[in-house]
């Protein structure tokens, strides 16, 4: 790299991150280190494919995608430049990274953590029987649950995570009993599951937290009202703790400004940045010890919870044993 070019003063960012909060990260990093940023936003499978189209004439220097799942498949296709930073590795637990590559670098980090949780309705649903996320398999919910899509990579990551807890076979049964108590067929997104609870379609459903934070934080009167009909629990708090699945980055294979890329995603795990994926878009830091102010938060957990521990990267990798499970069970 030469020298006019590490000092450029710019930094070439494709984003799955579609969160209008992050504009404040942005603008903080630039005000920081007079890099700016050029941005490209698309989702996770749009951007991957673009990173492929473009090849090594790509001008990404940093990614970020928002699940583990397609983070573990673009480590896969080679999109990543695997770098080292003490900064980043003292941030963030070894567990929520990728494994190290040959050279001894790590391919991508977890930025940010987002829980995979249960909602349900109170009057007809026992909490009991939904603390752990292998009770949503047992008969006595049939016809109870909604769920979105098996292959949506929010439930990929979290069966995933159950192959790892459970083993193959004991999960493939699971997915079973899923299907078999579903309310509906899957569809929408995770928010479409909590107002089907809300509305009486069905009285147990599987959400990302931060949508549920999204709708107890909104000021739309009919948001309020599908918050107030639902419960939540974090499953398998006496276990191995709630699943969570990540939102991280990586710098891309072909980046041209490699120092200013490993600046910019040093930035996101500092004490203010994490504090803001908090914040501003109700995600959990990966960074230990960061304080955050968010109320929906600390309602759902007292702002703390027990997570799982397994590692992210070999959940990444279950994705395709995952699928093959999913294709037997009937699980769309």
């Amino acid at each position: 790299m030469g020298l006019a070019q590490a000092a450029e003063p710019v930094l070439n960012l494709y984003s799955a991150r579609h969160y209008p909060t992050d504009e404040a990260l942005y603008s903080g990093f630039t005000q920081a280190t007079g890099i700016k940023i050029n941005r490209v936003d698309a989702d996770d499978a749009g951007i991957l494919a673009r990173l492929k189209a473009e090849g090594s004439a790509s001008p990404a220097d940093v990614i970020l995608l928002v699940d583990a799942s397609r983070l573990w498949r673009a480590e896969v296709d080679g999109l990543f430049l695997p770098i080292k930073s003490k900064v980043l590795e003292g941030a963030i637990p070894a567990n929520l990274r990728a494994k190290p590559a040959d050279n001894g670098g790590t391919p991508w980090f977890g930025l940010s953590t987002r829980a995979r949780v249960v909602v349900y309705d109170p009057a007809k649903v026992n909490a009991a029987d939904v603390d752990t996320f292998e009770k949503l398999a047992d008969p006595k919910l049939q016809g109870k649950l909604c769920i979105r899509s098996g292959s949506h990579p929010y439930n990929l990551s979290l069966f995933g995570a159950m192959t790892e807890h459970l083993g193959p076979a004991k999960t493939e049964v699971w997915l079973k009993g899923l299907v078999g108590n579903m309310a509906r067929s899957p569809k929408g997104g995770d928010t479409d599951q909590i107002k089907g609870v809300a509305s009486g379609e069905c009285a147990v459903a599987v959400t990302n937290s931060y949508y549920l934070a999204r709708l107890m934080r909104s000021t739309k009167p009919e948001d309020q009202a599908v918050a107030g009909k639902v419960k939540v629990m974090f499953p398998n708090q006496a276990s191995w703790g709630t699943h969570v699945n990540i939102a991280g980055g990586a710098v891309a294979r072909h980046a041209k400004h490699q120092d200013n890329a490993v600046k910019f995603l040093e930035y996101l795990v500092s004490p203010s940045a994490q504090k803001h994926f908090a914040d501003g878009n109700n995600e959990w830091p990966v960074a230990k010890g960061v304080q955050f102010d968010n109320p929906a938060l600390q309602a759902m957990s007292g702002g703390n919870f027990k997570r799982e521990v397994v590692s992210i990267s070999a959940v990444g990798m279950n994705q395709i044993k995952v699928q093959q499970m999913l294709d037997r069970v009937g699980f769309k």
